[in-house]
């Protein structure tokens, strides 16, 4: 067995300490090809496997699975996180059987633990076939540069790590292994144990960062300073998620920025799969808005755009975890009641002193409510555009919005953390029973 799979676990685990599972395991007579283990990370306690491309290619066979079936057992006896450490071409042909039951079995331990205590997955070198499945189950999938992540060979793709960035099925990119779970390290001290325990809580220092025009620069003045990772950076160009620490305890932070586009079908999956983990582990859920909507072009109606924005809305809707939202800008229609509607999607809702809230966005409202004037006008684009900035400071203002209580307050950018840290703390024993059923059916 190479030292490279047990190097890995040493990157993970405080001082490069850990305690082998099943260390003299056999699959005929060769070693099962993965190594499992727990250990402690930043002081508490995660159970991981490192699968060994030296035996076998890392083949998964019945042996190598129930190693691993045996780490998210005791996972979920314990409430403690699972790290899978992925480099393997697959299933070994030689127990074909052996390695599709245990495959069924693996997936089945992948989903009832979902929810349950955080999964993450490292691609360290090849995932291939139904390993590509089973690491895209975790809560979030961190690759190295030159990882392979595929379930079937497709010379057309020249980058699969950039490529599966790209769908959202890889949350972060590192440059080589060592840095892959190091960044895995850092997503997990920022999780909870378990989906009862509560949100980590460190020491802090208040971020120096000013509070900018987009928004990783306003969550990185809302934020402590230097507690921000961002998350699926190459999937949906409109929409930003990141978690970081606010006053020491973990937030998820999402953000829509126009940067001159709406919200596509890829942004409305990155956000609401990143709202549903943040809320499967009650980690609070702060939302920077500023969109002018969805995109609804010819090609998105056909596509089933208002499935995508069904599934937003959806997400947030079910989330109990608290849920802060801030208008920094736009806020119009649909977009606004998805990321920002009072009670079902925010708890509290503020907005900065030039946001604009409006049902449609200002050039169409005046077309509606100044019909005539446009009519008569000489100029007609110029009357639009000095109607619809009235219109825009006017009845479509943060104070208007406040004034009518749609939303809690106007709030001055270098007073919003102040405001938010706040709001967390008055909001941190929220309570919220739904209807009991099974599960509710999201739009997929």
């Amino acid at each position: 067995m190479s030292d490279t799979a047990r190097q890995r676990l040493a990157y993970l685990f405080d001082n490069g300490e850990f305690t082998e599972l099943g260390a003299m395991t056999k699959a005929g007579d060769d070693l099962s090809g993965v190594i499992t283990a727990y250990g402690y990370v930043e002081g508490n306690p995660v159970y991981a496997f490192s699968q060994d491309v030296s035996v076998n290619s890392g083949a998964l066979n019945k042996t190598h699975a129930a190693k691993i079936a045996r780490v998210y057992d005791l996972a979920s006896r314990t409430g403690v996180p699972v790290v899978g450490i992925y480099d393997s071409c697959g299933a070994d042909v030689n127990d074909g059987f052996g390695a599709m039951d245990a495959y069924g079995e693996l997936l089945m331990w992948a989903s009832n633990l979902s929810g349950v205590v955080p999964q993450i997955s490292v691609v360290a070198g090849v995932c291939a076939g139904c390993s590509a499945m089973m690491a895209a189950c975790a809560d979030f999938v961190v690759a190295s540069n030159d990882a392979e992540i595929f379930v079937t060979p497709n010379s057309k793709v020249s980058n699969l790590a950039a490529n599966a960035a790209k769908n959202g099925i890889v949350s972060a990119i590192a440059d080589n292994d060592e840095d892959a779970v190091k960044l895995a390290k850092d997503i997990l001290t920022k999780l909870p144990q378990n989906n009862l325990s509560p949100v980590p809580m460190y020491e802090y220092e208040q971020s120096a960062e000013s509070f900018g025009a987009n928004v990783p620069e306003q969550a990185a003045a809302i934020c402590d300073a230097g507690s921000l990772t961002e998350l699926y950076a190459q999937y949906g160009d409109a929409a930003y998620t990141a978690l970081g620490t606010i006053g020491g305890s973990t937030v998820g932070i999402c953000g829509t920025d126009t940067k001159d586009a709406k919200l596509t079908a890829d942004d409305c999956s990155k956000l609401a799969r990143f709202v549903r983990t943040c809320d499967a582990f009650a980690i609070p859920v702060i939302t920077l808005v500023n969109t002018e909507g969805f995109d609804t072009s010819d090609d998105t109606e056909i596509s089933g755009a208002v499935k995508n924005m069904a599934k937003l809305a959806h997400a947030y809707a079910e989330a109990t975890t608290i849920k802060l939202s801030v208008v920094t800008g736009k806020a119009y229609g649909a977009a606004y009641i998805a990321l920002a509607g009072k009670n079902a999607n925010a708890d509290m809702t503020f907005a900065l002193p030039k946001a604009v809230i409006s049902p449609v966005a200002p050039l169409t409202a005046v077309e509606v409510l100044n019909h005539d004037a446009l009519k008569g006008a000489e100029n007609t684009e110029a009357t639009r555009l000095a109607l619809a900035t009235e219109y825009s400071i006017g009845k479509a203002s943060a104070k208007n919005a406040a004034e009518y209580g749609s939303i809690e307050a106007v709030v001055e950018p270098a007073d919003l953390r102040t405001t938010l840290i706040g709001a967390l703390d008055i909001m941190a024993g929220k309570r919220i029973s739904r209807l009991p059923k099974k599960h509710s059916n999201i739009p997929m």
